[in-house]
């Protein structure tokens, strides 16, 4: 029996965990099903920058970036969702945008409006459609210089010179932009698939792969419960922001909503990193008497540090187009995927460099190397222990993709954690999946960052 030898006070709170656990993710399961996808906005954004890069887009290269007029196709994609689902900035843009001049479809629409120089507008465009040769003074516009695609759709409907914001030196910036957004991608998965291909004959010719020596901590599959389920879940999830959040807002009164946003997701993931970190803290003080950063209990294997960066940048690559071809998969037969992470929709709205900062650090410091601790250098190592190794890379990566509570995202999720657990495996370096993983949020990270317009 498994558990013959353990408390039945460690039983019992390791039940009432998993209990918890159970609930609390299935909540969050069902919740992401209300989030909307951000691959919508993320589309909407390509689009625009696009559109404001056309003067600078070489003739001979326009049929490869702008293949319909990316205006047309925003207003379509817009006009498939019903109008009282848009944003505000959205629902303006799908009127700007319409060619449609018939009078009624602005009556009383005002009215959806909270931002009063949306309202302005809404009136100056229901001027436009009763009178088409209504001239606007166009300095009414100035306010809107702000937003540069909108103000360049508005030179477009009013039929003013925008030329003095949008200038030639802005289009080639959003030129090399939609040259980057659209080039990084397609340059990963070509490297990506030849190393995939040389890693599969190199398999097949030797007929087995190359496995490194893992080594496990002294721990029952019970600590593993109290780990994710008491630690990860329960204190890190549920406890521990009602002190990251009151500490945020205590602090956050005068600055703006931004910069708050952006302190409570970084503070949010240290204080939820604690209570799990502190358990492992405890489970191999306990074994070993001591704890001693010198010793490298969980084989992290940093040197030689050239080794062990070259092994997470090749996993990385490797992993990118099965992970994009299983998004693809799910895109092609489920519509208006919900269940985004916030987070993303967060950092492609962010505006303050400072926000930006703290995002950057949490997405692609923080959450690789507490992740990666939890689950390729505690979970990984005792369930290849005790169920063998492809069953601790399955289960392992299982679990990695539920834990994100998002069941749009499981599917490419859960081979990542396939991808991170056998980088970490054939690597014998737990370091190498954490420069993985870094690459990864790092890459999307980058992309949204350039979403920017």
């Amino acid at each position: 029996m498994i558990f013959k030898n353990t408390s039945k006070s460690k039983l019992t709170l390791a039940f009432i965990s998993i209990v918890i656990t159970f609930f609390l993710w299935q909540q969050g399961l069902r919740d992401s099903l209300n989030r909307p996808s951000v691959s919508f906005d993320i589309n909407q954004k390509e689009q625009e920058i696009a559109e404001l890069s056309v003067q600078s887009i070489p003739v001979n290269l326009k049929k490869f970036f702008i293949i319909n007029d990316p205006v047309d196709q925003i207003n379509k994609s817009l006009s498939e969702v019903s109008f009282e689902e848009l944003t505000e900035r959205n629902k303006l843009i799908r009127i700007i945008t319409s060619e449609s001049n018939d009078p009624l479809i602005y009556k009383n629409i005002s009215k959806d409006f909270e931002d009063k120089n949306y309202k302005f507008l809404i009136d100056e465009i229901e001027k436009k459609s009763n009178n088409n040769s209504y001239k606007v003074n166009s300095e009414k516009f100035d306010l809107f210089k702000g937003d540069r695609f909108l103000y360049h759709i508005l030179s477009r409907k009013f039929d003013f010179d925008d030329s003095t914001l949008i200038t030639k030196s802005f289009s080639s910036k959003m030129f090399f932009k939609i040259l980057a957004i659209r080039l990084i991608p397609l340059l990963t998965i070509f490297i990506g698939s030849i190393l995939a291909l040389k890693i599969l004959w190199t398999t097949i010719s030797l007929k087995k792969f190359g496995w490194k020596e893992i080594k496990s901590l002294d721990l029952e599959l019970i600590d593993m419960v109290l780990l994710i389920a008491g630690g990860f879940v329960v204190l890190g999830e549920v406890v521990s922001p009602l002190f990251s959040i009151s500490l945020v807002e205590l602090f956050s009164k005068n600055i703006s909503n931004e910069l708050s946003q952006s302190l409570k997701i970084f503070f949010g993931y240290v204080f939820m990193a604690i209570p799990p970190l502190w358990i492992v803290f405890y489970q191999i003080k306990s074994l070993n008497g001591e704890f001693t950063f010198k010793k490298d209990y969980l084989q992290f294997n940093f040197l030689p540090i050239k080794y062990a960066i070259i092994q997470g940048i090749k996993g990385w690559l490797t992993i990118v187009p099965f992970v994009l071809l299983i998004s693809l998969i799910m895109n092609s037969l489920i519509d208006n995927q919900n269940g985004s992470n916030p987070l993303l929709e967060i950092v492609l709205n962010n505006n303050n460099y400072l926000s930006f900062f703290l995002l950057f650090v949490t997405t692609t410091l923080l959450a690789p190397l507490f992740e990666e601790i939890i689950f390729r250098g505690i979970l990984l190592p005792t369930l290849s222990r005790d169920f063998g190794v492809i069953s601790g890379i399955i289960v392992s990566a299982f679990i990695f993709a539920l834990a994100h509570l998002s069941l749009g995202e499981m599917p490419p999720l859960f081979v990542l954690g396939i991808g991170l657990a056998i980088t970490r495996i054939a690597s014998g370096s737990l370091f190498s999946s954490v420069i993985m993983h870094s690459l990864w949020n790092g890459l999307t990270f980058l992309n949204l960052f350039l979403l920017r317009t």
